[in-house]
């Protein structure tokens, strides 16, 4: 058991009997009244977000969980295959658990959720931050440069972002996973 002072972003907690995770949380102490907690809670079998209201030191069941490194392998019409790092042990995950599961490379580190008391994957987290190569764009106009314009890239995992129009085919790119949005040319 833990109470709204334990409350930390990641954290996973039992709510209304099923798993969440807390994105985010704020303590607020009012003038007038008691203290409460404002969160952020994602479930993780759904993924739905929904806000919620704790008051001061209430008390929850904090969820085991365990982060175990994993390698992407690859990918079928059955789901996504990873294994463990250090024994080898090969699993399979479906797309749903993956959150940005369409910037994955073969041979990509990701860390693989697991609930410790049941032994079940919850999710698999790919990293912040990935580096790809565009493999088509359309080429881009000297001398555009007056707005903040954008155009399509195709990437080498085959899904398609938005691109500033210097970007050209062979450029390697850094990838926020979360946003889904372009950072920067990537530094070789």
């Amino acid at each position: 058991m833990a109470t709204t002072a334990d409350f930390r972003n990641g954290l996973v907690i039992e709510y209304n009997g099923e798993l969440h995770t807390i994105v985010q949380f704020q303590h607020v102490k009012p003038g007038k009244g008691p203290a409460f907690v404002r969160t952020k809670l994602k479930n993780i079998k759904t993924g739905r977000v929904l806000d919620n209201t704790f008051p001061s030191g209430t008390r929850v069941n904090v969820a085991r969980v365990e982060r175990r490194p994993y390698q992407y392998l690859y990918k079928d019409e059955v789901g996504y295959y990873f294994m463990h790092v250090e024994t080898f042990e090969q699993i399979h995950v479906h797309e749903e658990l993956i959150d940005a599961h369409e910037f994955l490379k073969e041979g990509e580190n990701v860390e693989v959720v697991y609930h410790a008391d049941t032994d079940t994957v919850l999710s698999v987290e790919v990293p912040q931050f990935v580096v790809v190569e565009v493999t088509y764009t359309e080429p881009g106009l000297r001398g555009d440069t007056a707005t903040n314009t954008f155009k399509q890239a195709t990437i080498e995992t085959g899904s398609t972002i938005m691109v500033p129009l210097f970007i050209d085919t062979g450029d390697k790119i850094r990838i926020d996973t979360a946003s889904k949005t372009y950072i920067e040319r990537a530094k070789l």
